[in-house]
């Protein structure tokens, strides 16, 4: 039995199709997330209401395509930040967590958050100005 070989035409033909597919499929699987008018480095001053966390303190974030990711050290912190500027975090390090959520406006914003520190439960607000 002798093989049908295919012509390079019906080759590239179908190479052409197959890489149109695949790009289509990629497209599909995960957008990128759109800049937002709010990238860029922010300050960020936690301050608790009781519990059993520290006052209050202040460290700097990133926002990135839309995404919050801290300047490095010793927690971990990741969140979106929307179009429109509403704001969902968690921050963690080490058994400390937090939950944030609030909204930038132009240079500035603000919001609460609940976690639970090294002794127990604890809250407050938080404040953001942007960095220039």
């Amino acid at each position: 039995m002798s093989a049908i070989r295919p012509s390079r035409r019906d080759v590239l033909a179908i190479s052409a199709a197959a890489a149109t597919a695949i790009v289509a499929y990629i497209a599909t699987i995960d957008p990128a997330v759109a800049r937002t008018p709010y990238d860029g480095d922010w300050s960020v001053v936690i301050v608790a209401h009781g519990g059993a966390c520290d006052s209050s303190f202040r460290f700097g974030v990133q926002v990135a395509d839309g995404l919050v990711i801290n300047d490095g050290g010793l927690a971990t912190v990741q969140g979106r930040v929307t179009p429109t500027g509403l704001v969902r975090v968690s921050v963690r390090a080490g058994s400390r967590w937090a939950n944030g959520s609030g909204r930038l406006t132009g240079k500035r914003g603000g919001g609460v958050w609940r976690g639970q520190g090294m002794n127990g439960n604890c809250g407050g607000t938080w404040i953001a100005e942007r960095r220039e």
